[in-house]
C-alpha cells in the first residue's frame, strides 16, 4: 500500500513514517522542505514538497495513494506569534480533506487530540464527551483550533461521507521529543523544578504506541468515529514520583495551588501585554497547568483497534535514560 502522511518530520508524524516503511508499506511525505528531511530520505520516503496550507500543492503526492495519515499541526503552548494556528490546525486540515475527496483517497487518518475537550474536570471521559468552546471558552490557542478541526471541519466531513477516522492522542512523550513535555523532563533532571501543578493530571503515551494506534485507526478503524488512543492516567505529581524511582533524582514536593497559578496568570497577563515573557511564563501557559485535566479513556480504541499502551514507568525509563545521554 501507498501512504502519504502530512507532518513526517514532527514527533509523531516521523514514527509513523518509519513503522509503515517497517511494515512493508510505500511512504510519501509531504515537507516544506526537501533538504530538511533527509534523514525520512534515507529511509526510503518519497518526499514531496508542498505544504498543508497551500491546497494546490496537496494534489500531486496525494494522486494515486491508498491512504493519508495528517498529522501536521500547529502546537505551541504560550507562545508570543500565534498567528499561524488558524491557517494550519483549521484551513490547513480542510484542505487536506477536501483533497481527499476530490481524488477519492479511500482511506485516511486524522490526528486530533484529548485537548478538544479541555478541562475534564477530573473526569476520566470517552468520545461522546463534548465541550462547548464556543460557549465556554478554551483554555489555549492550542486548544481552540483543534477543537475547531476535530468539529467543525473533520468530524461533519466523515459524518457527511468522507472514508475518515479520527485518533485523539493525549499527552505524548519519549525520545526525540522537542515539545514543552521534553522541557519538563529536562527540567526535573536538572532539579530546576521548584514546585509542582496541583491536582493537574494527563494521559500519559509513549511516542511508539501512539504512532502504532495511527496504522491501527488505518486498518481497523470505523469510518466516521473518533478514538481516544491515550496512555495511562497519572497526575503530574504522580509522574514525577515515577520519574523519581526511575531515575534516582529526587523529585519536587511542592504543590502550587490551582487559584495560585491562575493569580500568577493575571498578574503576568499584565506584564506579558508590555513585555513579552518567555512561553513557559506565559499567562497562557499558566493556565493550562492551573490544575486542569485532560484524561480520557481508551477503551474504545482499545476494544475496536487492539489498541495498548506501555505504563509510564517502562516509557519513561527509557526516555530518561535517553536525556540523561543527550
Amino acid at each position: 500500500m501507498t501512504y502519504l502522511v502530512t507532518g513526517a518530520t514532527g514527533f509523531i508524524g516521523g514514527r509513523v513514517a518509519r513503522q509503515l516503511l517497517a511494515a512493508g508499506h510505500q511512504v510519501r511525505a509531504l515537507v516544506r522542505r526537501p533538504d530538511q528531511a533527509q534523514d525520512l530520505a534515507v529511509l526510503g520516503v518519497r518526499l514531496f514538497a508542498g505544504d498543508i496550507t497551500d491546497k494546490h500543492s496537496l494534489r500531486h503526492p496525494m494522486t494515486g495513494v491508498d491512504g493519508v495519515f495528517h498529522l501536521a499541526a500547529w502546537y505551541k503552548i504560550g507562545a508570543r506569534n500565534r498567528r499561524d494556528a488558524q491557517h494550519i490546525n483549521v484551513d490547513g486540515t480542510r484542505n487536506v480533506l477536501e483533497m481527499m475527496k476530490e481524488l477519492g483517497v479511500a482511506r485516511g487518518v486524522y490526528t486530533s487530540t484529548l485537548a478538544v475537550f479541555s478541562d475534564t474536570g477530573g473526569r476520566v471521559v470517552d468520545e461522546s464527551y463534548f465541550h462547548d468552546g464556543r460557549r465556554l471558552g478554551w483554555l489555549s490557542e492550542y486548544d481552540r483550533t483543534k477543537w475547531l478541526a476535530h468539529y467543525e471541519v473533520a468530524l461533519p466531513m466523515a459524518k457527511a461521507g468522507l472514508p475518515l477516522v479520527i485518533v485523539q492522542p493525549g499527552v505524548n512523550y519519549g525520545p526525540g521529543d522537542t515539545s514543552t513535555i521534553r522541557e519538563l523532563w529536562r527540567d526535573f533532571l536538572r532539579g530546576a523544578l521548584p514546585m509542582v501543578p496541583e491536582k493537574s493530571a494527563y494521559c500519559w503515551a509513549h511516542v511508539d504506541d501512539i504512532a502504532r494506534a495511527h496504522l491501527l485507526a488505518m486498518e481497523k478503524g470505523r469510518t466516521g468515529e473518533s478514538y481516544i488512543t491515550a496512555g495511562p492516567v497519572h497526575s503530574l505529581f504522580d509522574a514525577l514520583q515515577i520519574a523519581e524511582r526511575v531515575s534516582g533524582v529526587r523529585a519536587p514536593k511542592r504543590l502550587a495551588s490551582p487559584g495560585l497559578l491562575r493569580m500568577i496568570a493575571g498578574i503576568t497577563g499584565l506584564v506579558n501585554a508590555v513585555i513579552p515573557l518567555p512561553a513557559r511564563y506565559h499567562p497562557e501557559t499558566l493556565r493550562v497547568a492551573a490544575g486542569n485535566t485532560y484524561i480520557g479513556s481508551s477503551a474504545k480504541a482499545e476494544r475496536e483497534l487492539g489498541f495498548t499502551a506501555r505504563t509510564l514507568e517502562e516509557g519513561l525509563r527509557e526516555t530518561l535514560e535517553h536525556e540523561m545521554k543527550t
